[in-house]
């Protein structure tokens, strides 16, 4: 009989780690095709090559980036001692659902957030509001939901001009050749940020699972 019910726990959090890969893949078609947008809407790769192009820096960066993010999300959100399969399986479902919502309207929504929000409000209503570890990430991870739009608008403003400031004297056909390669170099840039990122949290949740 014991031997039955550890042979149920381990398929129980076989299972939830193939959750754990459903929301990377929705995670996927939500998120990282923002990597790939410009290199497709201008022609410089096919949709199949930009998407082999995104995923391979995607991959390369979950062991290339450190594990900062990853740690970040297993230790700095709620208390470790309160969590359970059943309660990282309703964080990752949580987090699925708002994903499909925001994807079928057309809402940009971040992914990340989802997770923790998730993760946090399983938390919460495991043990109260004693779960959350209030302190240094959470500031970071409320705060930027703010700061990164305008540092992303503030940034973009700076290299637009730039650009046009550099390259106004330039034949258009030889701005074209620059751009088409420079725009191969933003996406992986993109992408690799993107798994360096987002894959990290996922990883996160599996080993607070695991543990």
């Amino acid at each position: 009989k014991h031997r039955h019910q550890e042979r149920v726990v381990v398929y129980y959090v076989a299972a939830i780690v193939l959750v754990a890969f459903i929301f990377d893949f929705i995670n996927g078609f939500h998120d990282s095709a923002n990597s790939i947008a410009t290199i497709v809407g201008t022609r410089v790769l096919s949709p199949f090559a930009a998407v082999v192009w995104a995923g391979f820096f995607n991959f390369t960066a979950a062991f290339t980036a450190g594990e900062l993010v990853a740690k970040a999300i297993q230790k700095g959100i709620i208390r470790t001692d309160i969590v359970t399969p059943n309660l990282i399986l309703a964080g990752l479902i949580g987090a699925i659902v708002w994903n499909l919502i925001t994807w079928f309207y057309g809402i940009p929504s971040s992914s990340s957030h989802a997770l923790i929000g998730g993760y946090a409000g399983a938390g919460v209503a495991k043990a109260g509001w004693s779960a959350i570890t209030w302190g240094e990430k959470w500031i970071q991870t409320l705060s930027f939901i703010a700061i990164s739009p305008l540092v992303g608008m503030l940034a973009g403003f700076v290299l637009m001009v730039a650009v046009y400031w550099l390259f106004q004297k330039m034949a258009p056909a030889r701005v074209d050749r620059f751009f088409r390669g420079a725009q191969l170099l933003s996406s992986a840039l993109l992408s690799h940020a993107h798994g360096a990122n987002d894959a990290q949290k996922t990883m996160g949740i599996i080993v607070g699972l695991l543990v």
